[in-house]
């Protein structure tokens, strides 16, 4: 009798079950099956409208179908060595983040046409509504840090890119050049040389150092279709950039400075980094500079380091200098970059940027290149997948969803809503028209905050609260509200309510 055929996916998710028993009997001692998860993912699961497996009963069957649903499957499981197997299936039951490219597109902030090109996302009004929260946010921590803002051109001649370094080292990963009347000129791969042009465009006294020039600006790289995906490599970027033109005895202090900048941006943000790493050559790279201030570099970084546990990466340097790299890992526990620090002594010379000293003479500067968000479209994608689309208030697309009963309640959730506005808040009207009052709860269940106006409310120029985590507060004036929620964002905490 000849056996029933499978379906791909079962065969799959019979190969990823065998995968897990496999991994449980290699584990050895460790996390105990069964053992409960974070309270703050808890939470942010039952935000997302589903139960996780450390609870009693599920919500849904299909997980990996809805939105913020954990897809624990390994795909082509038998084309991987069993250990990589392992340390990935570990790593998505401890940290339980969905993965961004699904719950990104079911959210609406993001999505993709063949008709734009393989790497080339575009953002929805919501994933736009939390890029430029993020824009607004390093543009005022840097305003405070002493950093002054420039704007510059996405193209340079190609002679620019010969000039710095990049031509010869990383044209691989550039877009060809372009034919404009008789020169060519190409997308640029990084921000630094445009930089070190402004830099140059006037004198400079080492009275005016540290002189710290940012920027979020596009650059582009060519890469290959196979390491594309979602938001977090992609060829277009918008980089939160920043280059520190400095006294030699000031390098210390601006890379300890712009390592506080990048702390206290994933405090804020609600990120941990998976690691801190030392980048530096190895012998097989191509590297530009003396071999004696790529060591002095070096141990600069490393005095910037005491205190935080780091590893070293032989290999990792970039070809002008070598750099802390701030690395995260996504939901299969892939690593990347995401914030950097670099010491460069190369790009200076090339350019012939200098600065008068107290001798009256010239004098070449150190470049420090810093990025604290680093790529805006990679830090979205970390916060989808970190936050399960259950931002926090402050950066949550929608902050208020005002939800009239009925048609009677709207002119008073519209009153409420212009209010939040107002005071600066993303907020929208949800009307009776929508749903039911319980339908449009459930759809806006990632809002932080939802404010009910019955006809009780209505006539008391009263609201009745809800939060995201479930929570229903007492009755209180649209006034009063929002005042409240308005404190809650601007303290970037991820609780709700105090």
């Amino acid at each position: 009798m000849p056996r029933t055929a499978r379906s791909s996916s079962t065969r799959k998710r019979s190969r990823a079950g065998s995968t897990r028993r496999s991994c449980a009997r290699r584990s050895g001692p460790g996390k105990a099956a069964g053992s409960p998860e974070p309270e703050n993912q808890v939470r942010a699961r039952r935000a997302r409208g589903y139960r996780s497996r450390y609870e009693a009963r599920p919500v849904h069957d299909d997980a990996g179908s809805r939105p913020g649903a954990l897809n624990t499957a390994i795909s082509s499981p038998g084309r991987a060595p069993r250990a990589l197997l392992c340390a990935r299936l570990a790593f998505r039951e401890e940290t339980a983040m969905p993965d961004h490219r699904t719950l990104g597109r079911e959210l609406g902030l993001f999505g993709s046409d063949p008709l734009i090109g393989a790497g080339l996302p575009y953002l929805l009004p919501g994933g736009a509504a939390v890029r430029h929260v993020l824009e607004e946010y390093v543009r005022e921590v840097e305003r405070r840090a002493g950093y002054r803002h420039v704007v510059s051109p996405v193209l340079g001649k190609r002679e620019l890119y010969e000039l710095s370094g990049h031509w010869a080292h990383y044209r691989d990963d550039m877009f060809p050049p372009m034919d404009l009347g008789g020169e060519q000129v190409v997308l640029r791969p990084s921000l630094c040389p445009h930089h070190a042009l402004i830099y140059r465009s006037r004198a400079h006294s080492h009275r005016e150092l540290p002189l710290r020039l940012a920027e979020l600006g596009g650059m582009y790289r060519a890469e290959l279709s196979g390491v594309l995906g979602g938001l977090s490599r992609v060829r277009a970027i918008q980089l939160n950039d920043a280059h520190i033109f400095c006294l030699p005895e000031q390098v210390g202090a601006e890379v300890r400075g712009a390592l506080a900048l990048i702390r206290r941006g994933y405090r804020d943000l609600g990120l941990k980094p998976a690691r801190y790493r030392l980048s530096l050559p190895d012998n097989r790279g191509k590297y530009a500079g003396a071999a004696d201030a790529w060591e002095r570099a070096a141990e600069v970084l490393v005095d910037a380091l005491e205190g935080i546990e780091y590893e070293r990466g032989p290999g990792e340097a970039a070809f002008y200098g070598p750099k802390i790299d701030v690395q995260i890992a996504d939901s299969s526990g892939r690593e990347s970059t995401l914030s950097t620090v670099q010491i460069d002594l190369h790009q200076p010379k090339r350019f012939g940027l200098e600065y008068v000293g107290p001798d009256g003479r010239a004098h070449r500067p150190v470049l420090v290149h810093r990025a604290v968000l680093g790529s805006l479209e990679r830090v979205l994608a970390h916060l989808i997948e970190v936050h399960g689309g259950a931002f926090p208030p402050w950066l949550a697309p929608v902050q208020v969803a005002v939800l009239p009963v009925g048609d009677a309640e709207l002119p008073a959730a519209e009153a409420v809503a212009e209010e939040a506005m107002d005071a600066g808040l993303r907020a929208e009207v949800v009307a009776a028209d929508r749903g039911s009052l319980g339908s449009r709860i459930r759809d806006r269940r990632l809002v932080p905050y939802q404010a009910v106006i019955g006809p009780r409310e209505a006539a008391a120029d009263l609201i009745a609260p809800r939060l995201r985590d479930g929570r229903k507060l007492d009755p209180l004036p649209g006034r009063e509200f929002v005042a409240a929620v308005v404190a809650r964002a601007a303290s970037r905490s991820e609780v709700l309510w105090s």
